[in-house]
């Protein structure tokens, strides 16, 4: 057969009906079938392939060179069988393509910004570990210890704090504790009444935590005041006492003591007023217990513990002893059971009086004026009853006040020229002198006022 040049041959595409299933795919590829009229490889050019399928008999072999038909001059080259050419695979006409749906996206997303945060959490540990261990934060640098001002808050703890201590004190109605203070160095310590008043058992902790036992002294309920002694105690650093008619309202005060039994308590604030008639326990009724001070008040928070502690002033000297505190109203829903800034301090001259009497004596002399008061009378002033206990005079015969002149039904509106209320006032007056101390009183009798020199006399006390 001769050769045959073929340009630009025209395609011939086979054709199935519509449904007939594929036939002949091997790998679900057609294979491309010859043209008609053709022999198998009579052709020198490549037929293009079909997309149809191709049958099943259709060569896939690799291609393999087809030998010329003879050797002579008009011998063809060699050429590779196209029928022999293994199709490109192609997608199955007979499916659509299968689309990425949201879900996928989605996970992947969220798998990437796990792994990703995985990562980057993993990366930040190690970057945290590895800069803490050169990480330093700025900081002054430890200086020696030079103390500090001997009027600052600090500077007067410092110099109290060895000589107060903290009292826990057993009892047949329980125990308690309370706070006091050196006095000595024979073992003296001043403390309140209330404190110790149902003792049976005293032991006394210094603020370096040594504990000992301690024995009562002696006590007064009417000053709350009272002395106890400890024995055996060496290096013991009594405090300085100050002078309580030197205490002006304004004046920086520092409280110490154990309040809740939180021992070496310190507190600061000013004092708010002098001469506040306070009374305190005990029962009005018969005046057995009742404690007059005439206070020093203070804005240092003190609470229950801090009893029988010093009052200091800027130098550290005692100018008080922390009696009392005054909360807000029963009938306040609002009320408080610790401070609320009211504190009351027995100043030290008063204190230092009694101390001395009951380290001597084992009790304490009040200051009288020798009458008899009406505690029911609810006008201005302190009125004088008209009848004494058991029915006695209301004016002691030979005492003070008969002497100065003063009469049943009298009311005492002034001491010293200071304003009397009422008859409490009048005893904190009274007792903040010593007996023999002098007093001016101012008398209304009558609807006519006038003064009375009186000379206070002395009675023993509980």
């Amino acid at each position: 057969m001769a050769d045959r040049q073929q340009t630009d041959p025209a395609p011939q595409w086979w054709s199935r009906p519509e449904g007939t299933p594929d036939e002949g795919r091997r790998g679900g590829v057609p294979a491309p079938r010859p043209e008609a009229g053709d022999e198998a490889g009579a052709g020198d050019g490549v037929p293009l392939q079909d997309a149809s399928p191709a049958p099943e008999s259709a060569p896939q072999t690799a291609p393999a060179p087809v030998p010329a038909a003879d050797a002579g001059d008009g011998a063809r080259p060699v050429r590779y069988d196209p029928w022999a050419v293994e199709p490109l695979q192609v997608v199955d006409r007979g499916r659509e393509p299968r689309g990425i749906r949201l879900w996928q996206v989605v996970a992947l997303g969220v798998g990437t910004a796990l792994f990703a945060g995985g990562i980057g959490g993993y990366l930040g540990v190690l970057a945290e570990r590895q800069s803490s261990t050169r990480l330093e934060l700025p900081q002054a640098a430890a200086a020696a210890d030079k103390g500090r001002a001997p009027e600052s808050v600090a500077g007067i703890a410092a110099t109290a704090l060895p000589g107060v201590v903290t009292l826990h004190v057993r009892g047949e109605k329980g125990s308690g504790t309370g706070t006091g203070f050196v006095l000595d160095q024979q073992g003296h310590i001043l403390t309140n009444n209330h404190v110790v008043a149902d003792s049976k058992e005293i032991a006394v902790t210094f603020s370096t935590g040594e504990s000992v036992t301690a024995e009562l002294v002696g006590r007064d309920s009417g000053y709350d005041l009272a002395v106890v002694k400890v024995s055996g105690v060496r290096g013991l650093q009594p405090l300085s006492l100050g002078n309580s008619e030197n205490v002006k309202v304004g004046d920086p005060v520092v409280a110490i003591g154990a309040p809740f039994d939180l021992s070496n308590t310190v507190t600061a604030g000013i004092i708010s007023a002098t001469g506040r008639p306070v009374t305190a326990g005990g029962d009005k009724g018969d005046g057995s217990d009742i404690s007059y001070v005439d206070a020093l008040q203070t804005d240092a928070p003190i609470n229950p513990g801090n009893s029988g502690g010093p009052l200091l002033d800027s130098k550290a000297r005692v100018v008080g002893i922390n009696s009392a505190i005054r909360g807000a109203d029963k009938d306040d829903p609002s009320r408080q059971g610790g401070s609320i800034g009211l504190g009351f301090a027995i100043p030290i001259n008063q204190g230092k009086r009694v101390a001395e009497e009951l380290i001597r004596t084992g009790r304490a002399t009040h200051p009288v004026i020798g009458v008899t008061l009406d505690m029911d009378y609810t006008g201005d002033g302190a009125r004088v009853g008209d009848k004494g206990e058991d029915g006695k005079p209301s004016v002691v015969a030979g005492g003070p006040g008969a002497r100065a002149g003063i009469r049943a039904g009298d009311v005492i509106t002034k001491v010293d020229g200071q304003r009397v209320r009422g008859g409490d006032e009048l005893i904190i007056k009274i007792r903040a002198h010593r007996p023999g101390d002098p007093l001016t009183l101012t008398v209304l009798r009558d609807g006519r006022e006038s003064t009375l020199k009186v000379v206070l006399g002395s009675a023993n006390g509980s």
